[in-house]
């Protein structure tokens, strides 16, 4: 006979089954709402925020570099952190977010070899400068890396590098520091951006896949390659990477946007003097277009003229028309 006191083991079994249901249930919410609020892109940031004095005064180059410090920060400080190496959800399941992040980073990580090699130097005989030895291979860590080293602790370690750059620079009796706001130091800087900007817009237009004509040897009969290839190739960006492209892109262009208006305020005596202050502007009206909300929930792959939108292909369209200003650009800093 059983005992009438003993627990029903049906019961309990019920029990624990709806209390593990709803843990379940429960942090599978806490996990999507944060997986919300961590994808949110970082809106545009001042670039004279972090300037000492007023950005029209201010010493020439601290503006840049004020500017790459408020990029590098907000990549670490933003909402969720830095979450290309984490391990563990919800930042394991996001994608498109570290996707960004490789964009800002590497812009980043352009920006701060030229100041190494071209900015802070007024020939190339000229002495490195030593913060900005420091700061340049601390941003080349893997950015995936998350223990010995993990990248945000190198990343900061970079960030005071330009910050005793940035000090140094900024304080007269010392004077150590150097910025050379010239035309040659600036379309060094633009030669990589246009080569950033040139392979995002053809990674961009590869979401539909495109026959393309090899033109590695174009223009120059005596050279060659390593390996052949074929006259024609499919290129074709793979499904699931297509949003980790277009995010990508809207990270590097973020960054830039930053960037140039920079170089708008230290490089303005420059600009001016080749009456390039337009074409400059133009290429960052260009730029910010590609920050405009994406109200999709998802990035549509569309075919160029179908009925579904195609977000890779109008990135694309606003990257390929900046790059163009800023070849534009580049002849008019040499020739003008």
């Amino acid at each position: 006979m059983n005992d009438p006191l003993s627990p029903d083991r049906g019961a309990w079994r019920r029990r624990w089954l709806q209390l593990l249901g709803a843990g379940i249930g429960l942090y599978m919410t806490v996990i999507g709402v944060l997986m919300f609020w961590w994808g949110h892109e970082s809106a545009l940031l001042d670039v004279t925020a972090d300037v000492s004095a007023d950005a029209s005064t201010a010493i020439r180059g601290e503006v840049t570099t004020s500017t790459l410090i408020q990029v590098v920060q907000t990549l670490l400080d933003k909402r969720g952190g830095y979450l290309s190496n984490d391990i563990l959800p919800p930042g394991l399941w996001l994608d498109n977010m570290p996707a960004w992040e490789y964009g800002v980073l590497t812009q980043v990580r352009d920006l701060t070899r030229a100041l190494r090699n071209d900015f802070s130097r007024s020939q190339t005989q000229s002495t490195e400068d030593a913060d900005l030895v420091i700061a340049d291979p601390q941003f080349h860590i893997d950015h995936r890396s998350w223990i010995l080293p993990a990248a945000e602790s190198e990343y900061r370690a970079g960030i005071k590098a330009l910050k005793r750059y940035r000090a140094r620079l900024t304080n007269a009796a010392d004077g150590d520091a150097r910025f050379y706001a010239r035309a040659d130091n600036l379309r060094s800087w633009l030669v990589i951006v246009e080569k950033r900007l040139g392979s995002l817009s053809q990674r961009l237009s590869a979401s539909v896949g495109q026959v393309r004509i090899n033109t590695d040897l174009g223009g120059e009969p005596a050279a060659s390659q390593s390996t052949r290839r074929p006259l024609e190739m499919m290129i074709r960006t793979p499904w699931l990477e297509i949003d980790d492209v277009f995010y990508e892109a809207r990270g590097a262009t973020w960054a830039l946007i930053h960037f140039l208006h920079a170089m708008e305020r230290d490089f303005a005596g420059v600009l001016d003097d080749k009456n390039a202050q337009v074409s400059l502007k133009q290429i960052i009206r260009e730029l910010e277009a590609t920050q405009t909300a994406v109200w999709s929930p998802v990035i549509l792959n569309g075919s160029g003229f179908g009925l579904l939108a195609n977000h890779s292909l109008v990135m694309g369209s606003y990257i390929s028309r900046a790059n163009a200003a800023v070849i534009d650009l580049r002849s008019l800093l040499a020739e003008g």
